[in-house]
């Protein structure tokens, strides 16, 4: 069984007892949370479409941590300007263990 949720923009495919790093959340470690953002499930016989999410339809997890990704350097450049901007960007992400995936009939 997995499902296709929605987090920052992105589609993510979940699946019960994984770990997943999805955008900074804001709750403590070790607290149990529900994402109800499901676009689609999957129970390995049916598939259950959202428009745009699918009612009833929710995740459990438990946070486990926060962190940031690797730096990306992001360089801006215009040529015969003498125009040269280079920055970095670090991620924030909050990391999941999926617990059970809930679909009420």
């Amino acid at each position: 069984m997995y499902a296709i949720i929605e987090n920052g923009g992105k589609q993510y495919k979940i699946m019960e007892g994984k770990k997943i790093r999805l955008e900074k959340i804001s709750a403590n470690t070790g607290e149990d949370i529900q994402i109800k953002e499901v676009l689609a499930i999957n129970n390995g016989e049916n598939t259950i479409l959202g428009d745009p999410y699918v009612q009833g339809a929710y995740i459990s997890g438990k946070v486990l941590g926060h962190g940031r990704l690797r730096k990306v350097t992001v360089f801006k450049y215009k040529r015969r300007k003498d125009y040269k901007k280079k920055i970095g960007h670090r991620q924030h992400f909050t990391e999941l263990l999926v617990e059970k995936i809930y679909m009420e009939a």
